[in-house]
Formats: structure tokens, C-alpha cells, sequence
């Protein structure tokens, strides 16, 4: 089993040049996660939750703060850490097993040892019998499999998932959300999901961490608390769920503009067929 990282992010500030200036994308972002602890953080759109992967998994390091794996600063991509995105990136002209055997291109196994290790992850996954499958005869689903056997392939302390299962339909996603459940079970590592799903978040989070845009900057962090495996259908389950939701129904939601309406044919308006409701 792969030791679990411990994640401590510091005060943590980003931004990004527009127009000659800089533009706030997180603000203040202070967190810390134990080893094996699986985080779910959530948003709406344009809170930062990609840009604060992007910045675990190393592929910027222009910020402000600290983000330490075990006590020690991040600095670049390394081993130690893997990531699925929404969209699998499976290379079309390899094999399952080949796309797998990707994810330790840089590892010191001897070739005995990684044909093991990809063995194991793809029957992790569950998919033994699809190792000579090339992805276009793959389902999407199957798909995300191969990227997440791909990312733990190496024995990572950390996986980090962007909106894993964003692309795939309910039943699949469903599906999938109690596999990701196994495996993490399974390795025992730290995992940090992002997604717009608080259903998600909740079914699979020790903790579901939830952001708010301009600057992304946490609001609250929401302790679930509820023992494995969780029922969706459980009051104990609604009511963490909606303690979440309630984030997102803030005092700015009741000055939003009222939708547009259409006009009877016999009122008088000034804009043909349409008025504003009041």
C-alpha cells in the first residue's frame, strides 16, 4: 500500500496578468489535509477549485504562500502525485495496457515489476479481459477507469480528480462515484476531488470544502461524518447535502434580476411580447 500524503496548503494567493494587471483568482486559501483523507471541494464556476489543482499538481508555481506534501514545498509535477481530468486523454493508437503503462514512463521498476503494476491496476479498476483494447471500442465510462488505473498506477501519495465524472451520464456516474469509493478504500491514499456535484461531494468526502468566485477563496468547510458506505436516500445524507446547498443560496441570490416573462396579447408594453416581471 502507497503511503498517504499530508497536504498543507498556507495562505495561498494567485493571479493572473489581464490587461497589464493583476486579477485575483484565490484569495487566502487555507487547508490542510491528513493522510489518507478524501476532500471534496466545491463551487460554482470560475471559484478556482482547477487553478488550486493545478497549483497541488505542480503545473504552476507562480503564487503566493506555501503548499507543503509532508512538510515539504511543492515544486514542479513529481511521482508522488497523480491527477484525472474530465476528459480521459487516452492516447487512441494504444492499448489499455499500454496507456496504463504510461503512467510509470519515468518510474524506476525494472519491466517485470511494472508489466505487475499494471496488472494490478487495471484489475483494480475492473477491467481484466480489456488489456489489448484500444480506446474507441472502450464505453466513456470504461475510459475514466483506464485514466484513474493510469494516474494510481505509480503509487501516488496524493490523486487529485478535476471533474472526473462530469462528462458521463447519471447512471455511470453513480456507478463510478461507488468504484472511486473501492478503490480509495482499496490504496489507502489522500484524494481531492473537484466538482459542480454537491450529491458527489457529499457521497464520497470526509470533508466537503466549499469555494466562492472573485477571488476564489474558501466559505465554509462542511464535516460529513457519516459512515461508509453512504446511502443517498439516508435523512443523515439529505441533510449534509442540504446544509451544503444552503452555501449556494446566499444573501447575493436574493438580488439576482427576475426572469423575463411573456406578455398577454391583450396588455400594452413598450418592448412588443415581452415586459419585466415584478
Amino acid at each position: 500500500m502507497p503511503h498517504a500524503g499530508t497536504l498543507a496548503l498556507r495562505h495561498v494567493h494567485k493571479t493572473y496578468p489581464v490587461d497589464g494587471r493583476p486579477l485575483p483568482i484565490l484569495s487566502d486559501i487555507t487547508l490542510s489535509i491528513a493522510p489518507g483523507e478524501f476532500v471534496s471541494i466545491v463551487g460554482a464556476s470560475g471559484c478556482g477549485k482547477s487553478t488550486l489543482l493545478r497549483l497541488v499538481i505542480g503545473l504552476e508555481d507562480d503564487y503566493q504562500g506555501e503548499i507543503l506534501l509532508d512538510g515539504q514545498r511543492i515544486v514542479g509535477t513529481s511521482l508522488d502525485r497523480g491527477i484525472v481530468f474530465q476528459e480521459h486523454r487516452l492516447f487512441p493508437w494504444l492499448t489499455v495496457e499500454q496507456n496504463v503503462g504510461l503512467g510509470l514512463l519515468n518510474s524506476p521498476l525494472s519491466a517485470a515489476e511494472k508489466r505487475e503494476a499494471v496488472q494490478h491496476h487495471i484489475a483494480l479498476v475492473g477491467l481484466q479481459g480489456f488489456e489489448k483494447t484500444h480506446p474507441h471500442q472502450l464505453s466513456g465510462g470504461m475510459s475514466q477507469r483506464v485514466a484513474i488505473a493510469r494516474a494510481l498506477v505509480n503509487r501516488p501519495e496524493i490523486l487529485l480528480l478535476d471533474e472526473p465524472f462530469g462528462a458521463l451520464d447519471a447512471m455511470t456516474r453513480a456507478h463510478l462515484q461507488q468504484e472511486l469509493h473501492r478503490i480509495w478504500q482499496a490504496e489507502g491514499i489522500t484524494m481531492i476531488l473537484v466538482t459542480h456535484d454537491v450529491e458527489e461531494a457529499v457521497y464520497l468526502g470526509d470533508r466537503v470544502v466549499v469555494m466562492e468566485p472573485r477571488p476564489g477563496r474558501i466559505r465554509r468547510i462542511v464535516p460529513v461524518g457519516l459512515a461508509h458506505p453512504r446511502q443517498r436516500v439516508d435523512p443523515a445524507f439529505v441533510r449534509v447535502k442540504d446544509d451544503v446547498l444552503r452555501e449556494f443560496a446566499g444573501p447575493a441570490s436574493a438580488h439576482a434580476e427576475p426572469p423575463l416573462r411573456p406578455v398577454p396579447p391583450h396588455a400594452d408594453a413598450s418592448i412588443a411580447g415581452w415586459h419585466f416581471a415584478v
